[in-house]
């Protein structure tokens, strides 16, 4: 075999794999799926919800029932009430949690 016909053979492998693998490429779709339990559908259950700051949490929730100094970089604060725990980075809401 020549250096010219082992070119060709390798150019026509290649071309033969790229439309293999172009012919199986699955076409992509979105779509919006609505689930029990997501973060979308907890919204109404009297919890703060991420981003409010501590001032406007306090003033719609109370005081906490306790707090717990801010711990760690960047500093974590949360705040316990009766039915939730409330976690902040900073003074935002990153995170709500009912208790069991």
């Amino acid at each position: 075999m020549t250096f010219k016909t082992r070119v060709t053979t390798a150019l026509t492998a290649t071309g033969l794999v790229a439309g293999l693998i172009a012919g199986f490429v699955p076409v992509a779709g979105a779509q919006t799926l609505e689930m029990e339990g997501t973060q979308a559908a907890r919204q109404d259950d009297g919890r703060p919800t991420r981003g409010m700051t501590q001032a406007s949490v306090e003033s719609k929730y109370g005081s906490p029932v306790s707090v717990q100094a801010p711990v760690g970089e960047p500093p974590i604060t949360r705040w316990e009430y009766q039915d939730f725990v409330v976690f902040f980075e900073y003074d935002r809401v990153i995170h709500s949690v009912l208790k069991r």
